[in-house]
């Protein structure tokens, strides 16, 4: 199971992640912020990422993830992210996560650990 995610290219779970924080109220650009804290990729970068076939896989590979990352706590998908053992998949579901709070309109400075 978690090699069928890992191989998923990023390209194709974005549009999903811009429909879910649109329909919710928030924009695209929020989205793009979150993704660009979590990730370490700037806007250009993450774009690239969408179009060119990224794998989650290799999209984790490079980035440079945020040392607060590890703050990001609680359930997504009825797990919780801090104790999920592999490190990718937690890299995955801490996406899913601030996403996630993104799109329930939780204030920015608490997404981002400020």
């Amino acid at each position: 199971m978690n090699a069928r995610v890992f191989a998923m290219s990023f390209g194709s779970i974005y549009p999903h992640y811009v429909t879910k924080v649109v329909n919710k109220g928030r924009t695209e650009r929020e989205l793009v912020e979150v993704l660009s804290w979590l990730t370490g990729y700037d806007d250009a970068a993450l774009g690239q990422r969408t179009k060119d076939g990224t794998t989650l896989q290799e999209f984790f590979a490079d980035a440079d993830l945020n040392p607060n990352a590890s703050l990001i706590t609680g359930m997504i998908c009825g797990v919780r992210v801090e104790e999920i053992e592999d490190p990718l998949m937690q890299q995955i579901r801490y996406m899913d996560k601030v996403v996630d709070e993104l799109a329930k309109g939780r204030k920015m400075e608490k997404i981002l650990r400020a």
